[in-house]
């Protein structure tokens, strides 16, 4: 038996070897990441498979949190996607407020430090409306419903060193920092800034030609 699974092992080494360090790219380079709802409408939809890009804010020990350089840290506007403790899965939503910022909301109207964001109704229906959100120069959509929610609003909370406030592009219904609470910097595995791929749920799975590398 012994003898047979060396065989084997010496037979296949360039498969194994080819696995090993593609599953070690995807753990710490880049990966991509099926989005299964809507908390991020209109700018990700479900089917969308996104790139993460591992390595955009930390080199981390494979298949671990640990970080062994720390290139930067997330900005107002990236979308990350992290590991939620609390969520108990994985999650994708878009930094609202670093370290030290006070934030509050009002009727989906975010006040950061003080000042209220800029912010532009597109189109909408009779239930949704897709509103141009501008927070610190990046302007970016997000969806309201008409008759709010109870995650519409809250009080100033000032963000403590080390987390970070994210929430989701589709306002009314996300469970986002406004549930799960402020989000750990070591939870942070990515950040996310285009479409590899789309397939359309509703419909067959059929591919979306349009989100393929479609930017976010």
């Amino acid at each position: 038996m012994r003898n047979f699974v060396g065989k084997l092992l010496r037979e296949n080494r360039s498969l194994l070897l080819f696995i090993l360090l593609m599953s070690v790219f995807r753990s710490a380079v880049a990966d991509w990441n099926t989005v299964p709802t809507g908390s991020m409408k209109p700018t990700i939809v479900e089917g969308d498979r996104i790139l993460v890009d591992k390595a955009a804010y930390d080199i981390r020990l494979p298949f671990t949190h640990i970080s062994l350089v720390k290139l930067a840290d997330p900005q107002r506007g990236d979308i990350i996607v992290f590991d939620s403790a609390a969520a108990d899965k994985k999650l994708v939503k878009r930094v609202v407020a670093v370290p030290g910022d006070v934030v509050a909301m009002d009727h989906n109207r975010v006040y950061l430090n003080g000042k209220a964001l800029s912010y532009h109704a597109l189109n909408g229906d009779n239930t949704t409306t897709d509103v141009q959100e501008d927070l610190a120069g990046i302007k970016h959509l997000i969806r309201i419903h008409n008759d709010g929610s109870t995650l519409s609003s809250f009080p100033a909370v000032t963000v403590p060193a080390g987390y970070y406030l994210a929430l989701g592009d589709n306002r009314d219904n996300s469970a986002d920092s406004r549930v799960i609470g402020f989000i750990p910097r070591q939870e942070i595995v990515g950040r996310s800034r285009s479409v590899v791929m789309s397939l359309n749920y509703d419909n067959y799975y059929l591919p979306r030609p349009e989100r393929f590398w479609h930017t976010l």
